[in-house]
């Protein structure tokens, strides 16, 4: 072998030793980039605290595969979907533009209640497009960033039966609207009556706006499909994974629940600035149109006959939820009951094969 040979042999060993030993992560990184690249053609210039963000989204969406899979798996066979939850079966080029806009923004999805992935199979492309559900901390930076006349501060408080709660409205005689609250009882405060936020401006207090929502206002916001386990209520009780005509009542989180529906509306409440409105935030709309319509189109495709489990944004975990047709299950089998977390036994990505 000549002496060239062997020096290029060495350069594709080195080039090849060194690919074997980029993890997982960042070959995804580099695909999401690539891709990103081959759809909006330019200079693409992402920061290397973007770039660990894109490696958080592999981290979280491989969990959620593997999590979706292990599920399907576990369905009888005439409610089981054929197609795999594996990253060959993704739409790479939608997810890739989707993470580079959400990454922007700085969404992390290994960041409690930023935001949540979710798979929902697309029937023109038997591909599974991955759709982004904003958490409530999530919209917080969102309005943050694009935002209009964003408040420095949001007071958000629930109103209890022993509670003193009095708004003072602006009118002529007082320019600053603004509220007076007091505990009385602090260990014993009685039924959930409702809550408020208060939007505060330190420059012009003239600005500061009171919200106060009943408790009729906040099941308004009440997700469709939401867990007993969290909002508590009635649930049918289950004997050998089959449903039974017994109910149990649950006391579920509903407090914690009513707070974190009143800090998501006051987050939305803040107007969006069109002049700041970028190709990232239009990419965020888009994505929650392709998301509902995916969903409303897997419902009509999956039809009856399964109980879709489904773990709306406005939950108190504010995680993934499947819109993959279940079996007749506890929800307890879908999310961890103290953390709110999706149970997860995966191995870690790093010790996979390379998917990339």
């Amino acid at each position: 072998m000549s002496t060239e040979s062997k020096t290029t042999t060495k350069v594709a060993k080195k080039e090849g030793n060194a690919i074997a030993k980029t993890n997982p992560a960042e070959r995804f990184t580099n695909t999401v980039i690539k891709q990103f690249g081959a759809s909006a053609p330019g200079e693409i210039k992402v920061s290397d605290f973007q770039k660990k963000l894109i490696q958080n989204y592999f981290i979280k969406m491989d969990s959620v595969l593997k999590d979706a899979e292990t599920k399907r798996l576990s369905k009888s066979e005439q409610y089981r979907d054929a197609l795999e939850f594996k990253w060959e079966n993704v739409n790479m080029q939608k997810l890739a533009i989707d993470v580079v806009a959400f990454s922007s923004i700085g969404l992390d999805p290994l960041q409690p209640n930023h935001i949540n992935l979710i798979c929902y199979k697309n029937s023109r492309t038997n591909k599974f497009d991955v759709g982004f559900i904003i958490g409530y901390n999530g919209i917080e930076l969102k309005a943050r960033k694009y935002g209009l006349d964003v408040p420095d501060n949001i007071v958000i408080e629930l109103v209890y039966e022993t509670d003193v709660f009095k708004a003072i409205k602006k009118d002529a005689n007082n320019p600053i609207e603004k509220y007076t609250f007091e505990i009385t009882d602090e260990f014993d405060r009685g039924e959930l009556k409702g809550g408020f936020y208060y939007q505060v401006f330190n420059d012009d207090q003239t600005k500061n706006k009171l919200v106060m929502l009943s408790k009729k206002d906040i099941e308004k916001r009440k997700p469709k499909y939401a867990s007993t386990e969290f909002w508590g209520g009635e649930k049918p009780v289950y004997k050998n994974n089959k449903k039974t005509s017994e109910t149990e009542k649950v006391d579920g989180w509903y407090n914690e629940m009513a707070y974190k529906t009143i800090k998501r509306a006051a987050w939305n409440d803040v107007v969006i600035d069109s002049e700041k409105i970028d190709d990232n935030y239009h990419r965020m709309a888009q994505n929650d149109m392709d998301r509902v319509a995916g969903e409303v189109q897997n419902e009509i495709d999956n039809n009856a006959n399964a109980t879709v489990i489904d773990i709306d944004s406005e939950e108190i975990t504010d995680q993934p939820k499947l819109t993959e047709p279940q079996p007749q299950k506890k929800v307890e089998e879908v999310v961890d009951k103290e953390t709110g977390e999706v149970k997860d036994d995966s191995p870690e990505p790093g010790k996979q094969k390379p998917l990339f």
